[in-house]
């Protein structure tokens, strides 16, 4: 993979391709926003947490329902025609949230809010596959590294911003930066029609091509995103239990951020390697290493050895995610492709919404520790999956 041993430099500079990116990754740190700025928006005007709870479920519950849908339409008309309609009924809604004087008005703005937002991740990675697809297949790990990374870097801005005005009285202004942001980065990247793929060619392609979407190789890779939302939903939970259960609260931000960063570093250095081994045998290994390291969270006896042990287990995530994105490319045709990766997040989500409430209850009646056990249970239901999808690839 010459291109990665030479850096992500070189991909960049593919025509209109920093463009679309950079776009892309601003209007991300908007959508890592949202969510927490919902809450303190919503608990802000109420004063209420659970009025805040619901407004928040109900953004993450249409986004993760009505994504794929809207995905559908992307795919079938193309990014440039749908994208702008998304946007503005988005845009709408988040005035809705700011202008609403009730929880009902709140929270039905909120959950608009949710399943008109864009998924401009799957967009731009769409876009990758679309300028790689011709004789530059090999590089896509590198470009989804890429991808990664800028998701991680705005997940790991986005909630700081966030909690730095809410904590400031500005909760109002978090979700206008956030709208601002989303509406932005979409609207550049609307503009910018030559990198965009192309729209299926009318209604009995699209109908053919998305039989796709139900054959046991994307169903399996669908699954092995609702495990690694396992694990995302697990360690949420667990590592505030388990420094709260220590009597060190002020741990949970350390932690957090150097397992960030670890995943950064992680992802930065998957992308700028040479992986010979095919991407099916590349995910075992993975998985399994992830299975492993994740042993040694529910065995940590303090704040400090927890965090060397959630280092040792993030490492193994952006390479997990990074594989799970080239092998949905494989498998699905072109045409679904903006569907397959919104499909993926989708399952994602509802992993991690699934086990952070079977940790939170874990975490109540047999403590932290024991709810950090989740984790290698993911690891291996990701391991066992990945095998399965070794064999039929076999």
């Amino acid at each position: 993979m010459s291109s990665a041993a030479s850096g992500y430099r070189p991909l960049l500079r593919i025509p209109g391709a920093a463009a679309f990116f950079l776009a892309a990754a601003v209007g991300r740190v908007g959508i890592a926003m949202t969510g927490l700025g919902l809450v303190w928006l919503v608990h802000a005007r109420t004063g209420s947490y659970s009025t805040a709870g619901l407004a928040t479920a109900g953004f993450a519950l249409a986004e993760a329902l009505i994504g794929p849908h809207l995905a559908r339409l992307v795919d079938r008309f193309g990014q440039t025609r749908v994208l702008p309609f998304s946007l503005f009924a988005h845009g709408a809604a988040i005035v809705g949230v700011l202008a609403a004087t009730s929880s009902a008005a709140l929270i039905v703005s909120a959950t608009c809010a949710g399943a008109a937002i864009p998924q401009l991740g799957a967009l731009s990675a769409a876009r990758w596959a679309h300028l790689l697809r011709e004789g530059r297949a090999d590089e896509l790990p590198t470009v989804f590294s890429l991808e990664s990374l800028a998701n991680s870097t705005a997940f790991l801005l986005g909630p700081v911003l966030v909690s730095a005005l809410g904590a400031a009285d500005d909760a109002a202004l978090a979700s206008a930066i956030a709208a601002a942001l989303i509406l932005s980065g979409g609207g550049v990247l609307a503009a910018q029609r030559r990198t965009a793929p192309r729209p299926a060619r009318g209604h009995t392609e699209g109908m053919h091509t998305e039989q796709a979407l139900v054959r046991p190789d994307f169903l399996l890779l669908a699954m092995l995103n609702l495990a690694i939302g396992l694990y995302f939903g697990t360690m949420g939970v667990s590592v505030s239990a388990f420094a709260l259960g220590h009597g060190a609260p002020e741990a949970v931000a350390p932690i957090i951020t150097v397992s960030s960063l670890s995943g950064l570093l992680s992802g930065w250095l998957y992308g700028l390697g040479r992986h010979r081994a095919p991407a099916h045998l590349q995910l075992v290994v993975a998985t399994a290493y992830l299975t492993g390291a994740g042993l040694l969270l529910p065995l940590a006896p303090s704040p400090i050895w927890l965090g060397a042990a959630v280092v040792a287990t993030e490492a193994a995530v952006p390479p997990t995610l990074v594989l799970l994105n080239v092998l949905t490319e494989k498998s699905v045709h072109p045409a679904v492709l903006t569907q397959a990766f919104t499909w993926n997040n989708s399952a994602s989500a509802a992993g991690s919404a699934l086990a952070a409430t079977l940790a939170g209850r874990t975490a109540d009646s047999l403590g932290a520790s024991a709810a950090f056990a989740l984790a290698p249970t993911a690891g291996l239901v990701l391991f066992v999956l990945s095998i399965t999808l070794r064999r039929r690839s076999a």
